[in-house]
């Protein structure tokens, strides 16, 4: 059996038409076709229904993590050639996932740990991921992410969105957001980690919430209608505003801050939409499209599993508390510019 056909009937043919399909996209008829030809297989599954809150709305509550989609790419590996999701059958999946893991066992130790204050290694829940896919990307059909924008390239880059570890440290303002323990920003902050792959969905008439283990972040979706925050408005996580179409929970999120814009795309133009589609007990797809004219030539979609574990509480991330990360990277570059100036290499 090919691993699309067993990926899409697990998650049912509705639920990945509306992955494709929600917003405007265009350019999916490939990936349709493919849901069309798995559904006269007859792979189709009867879509699951959840149980639903006092109010009446779908119940996605509870804890989750995606600790086993860690070390999936987020576009088609080049070892899959120009196949599609169709074209790769289990037994070569299997191995990219076991090729995956043996590389996450063998680069922890260089992760961080004694050097960098990261911690030690058995803290990592990294190890030995299930992963449920080859890569992340649903939308080109291709794998691949769509070209830039010719302007894309002249917009500065902001500090905030450069990598840990990378870059000036001539101020704390250099740094990442993430060094700052600020945001790991969004969808960033539901992206798989080392560690702290826990999250919570608490809902209540009218709203909706997401509770981020890494960095410490809830987001307060209202569900009510009420429009976007005015623009001048920009939040890290930007302003979100949600809808449920059937069981699933739409969230669109605008007014980003432009030290937290995704992939360095433009604050004033990214429209972020996510689907949260329960598809089976324990398990919902959470599905993100980027939508920023101002970067990309169109929208792309990238999709992977929440599993529900009541067993992976939301831990306390304190950041700051005894953390001396940013003062040692601030007064390593300090003493590497008096060792400069003093003609020893640094």
């Amino acid at each position: 059996m090919r691993l699309a056909r067993r990926w899409l009937g697990s998650i049912g043919m509705a639920t990945l038409a509306a992955v494709v399909v929600f917003g405007g996209l265009d350019g999916a008829g490939r990936l349709t076709a493919t849901v069309d030809a798995a559904a006269q297989d007859g792979a189709a599954a009867a879509p699951y229904t959840p149980a639903r809150t006092p109010w009446g709305d779908p119940d996605l509550q509870g804890f989750y993590t995606n600790k086993d989609e860690n070390g999936i790419p987020l576009e088609r590996p080049d070892q899959f050639g120009n196949r599609s999701l169709d074209d790769v059958e289990d037994s070569e999946f299997a191995e990219a996932v076991r090729e995956r893991n043996e590389r996450a066992v063998a680069n922890a130790a260089r992760i961080g740990g004694a050097e960098t204050g990261a911690g030690p290694t058995h803290w990592y829940e990294h190890y030995d991921a299930n992963n449920s896919r080859p890569w992340l990307l649903v939308d080109p059909a291709d794998g691949r992410l769509p070209a830039q924008v010719s302007t894309a390239g002249a917009r500065p880059a902001f500090g905030g969105n450069r990598r840990p570890g990378h870059g000036p440290a001539d101020s704390y303002e250099d740094r990442s957001n993430y060094d700052r323990c600020i945001t790991r920003g969004l969808p960033g902050s539901m992206m798989p980690a080392i560690y702290g792959n826990a999250y919570q969905i608490v809902q209540g008439p009218g709203f909706a919430a997401i509770r981020y283990e890494m960095v410490h972040e809830t987001r307060i979706i209202p569900l009510d209608g009420t429009p976007h925050l005015p623009s001048v408005i920009r939040p890290y996580m930007g302003d979100a505003r949600g809808h449920w179409d059937g069981a699933t929970l739409v969230v669109e999120t605008t007014n980003f801050h432009d030290r937290a814009a995704y992939r360095g795309s433009d604050a004033d133009t990214l429209r972020i939409v996510e689907r949260f589609t329960p598809t089976a007990p324990g398990v919902v797809l959470w599905a993100v499209t980027v939508d920023d004219p101002g970067t990309w030539t169109r929208p792309w979609t990238f999709a992977m599993n929440l599993t529900r574990d009541e067993s992976q509480l939301v831990f306390e991330y304190a950041c700051h508390e005894g953390n001396r990360g940013l003062e040692n990277i601030l007064s390593g570059a300090r003493a590497d510019e008096r060792r400069g100036a003093s003609g020893v290499a640094p």
